[in-house]
């Protein structure tokens, strides 16, 4: 029994390292799992708070000097913009280049663009971003550029407060990476030394993670999203006609139909004519069978 507590003496670091990551495993929050396993550390008297230098975690300062613990300015919101709109174009394919061209003129960048049916009645679809500022600005633009508006939608999604969290969460992250740090300075044991490290490479992974998600939410509330359908025929387009009966729309539709029954007898004839190399001398052939038989 004397040896197990001698053991225990001369590794209290490992035993401590074991009842965090035990802790770790159990707990849910991110924050606090980080803040107890260090508290773990500084109470088990390998390091102090005081000899650390710093005391837990309390309110985190935004970048703009306000509180994380209290609500942004309505004016600060990190809001993330997505529009679509619906155009009746007479030229499809070139009021697509006219907006590409107009968004890469303006700071933004194509995300897609599909065109189909281009040789009957195209339609296309358009997905650029540009910076958030010129969104009125540009919408006007596409919609100037199109015969008709048929549609439009505009919608913003507040990430103000996801926003928020990840600095908390970040500022958290790179305080106990500096506890860890410190308390790796005090260990002596090759093998206390590798579980500190493990601890180091996985707060890293974290502070790494939420880093990008923090990049990510910077980007999309700077670059607005915006998805353009464009069509010479209403009907191709995204949206509920006004009016249940339109003999415009349907003497279009009729005539459509009518060239296609077309294309298809003409393709149907083609195919009678191309093979008759086969069957015109089968035809031949029964035809002269039939009237010797009849003479006889």
């Amino acid at each position: 029994m004397s040896s197990f507590f001698g053991w225990i003496k001369t590794h209290k670091l490992i035993i401590l390292l074991s009842l965090v990551i035990i802790y770790l495993l159990l707990n849910s929050s991110p924050s606090t799992n980080i803040q107890t396993s260090v508290d773990r550390f500084t109470t088990g008297g390998i390091v102090s708070e005081k000899t650390l230098g710093f005391s837990p975690v309390q309110s985190i300062p935004a970048p703009g000097g306000t509180s994380l613990q209290t609500a942004p300015q309505t004016n600060n919101r990190m809001v993330v913009k997505e529009s679509s709109l619906s155009l009746l174009v007479s030229k499809v394919v070139e009021t697509q280049k006219k907006i590409i061209d107009a968004v890469v003129k303006n700071g933004g960048f194509m995300v897609s663009s599909d065109l189909s049916n281009p040789q009957d009645i195209p339609t296309a679809t358009v997905v650029v971003r540009f910076p958030t500022q010129k969104l009125d600005q540009m919408l006007e633009y596409f919609k100037s550029i199109s015969v008709k508006v048929i549609s439009q939608n505009l919608q913003g999604e507040d990430v103000t407060d996801q926003y928020t969290d990840l600095q908390a969460q970040l500022d958290t992250l790179n305080k106990t990476k500096g506890k860890f740090e410190q308390i790796m300075d005090k260990a002596t044991q090759i093998q206390d030394i590798l579980e500190v490290q493990r601890e180091l490479i996985n707060i890293q992974s974290q502070i790494d993670s939420v880093k990008g998600q923090e990049q990510y939410l910077q980007k999309t509330t700077q670059m607005a999203k915006v998805t353009i359908y464009l069509s010479a025929d209403e009907l191709n387009l995204p949206y509920a006609p006004s009016e249940a009966w339109r003999p415009q729309v349907i003497f279009k539709q009729a005539v459509r139909s009518l060239l296609n029954s077309m294309r298809s007898l003409g393709s149907l004839a083609i195919w009678i004519a191309v093979y008759a190399v086969i069957w015109v001398p089968v035809l031949l052939i029964i035809l002269f069978i039939r009237k010797n038989r009849s003479s006889q």
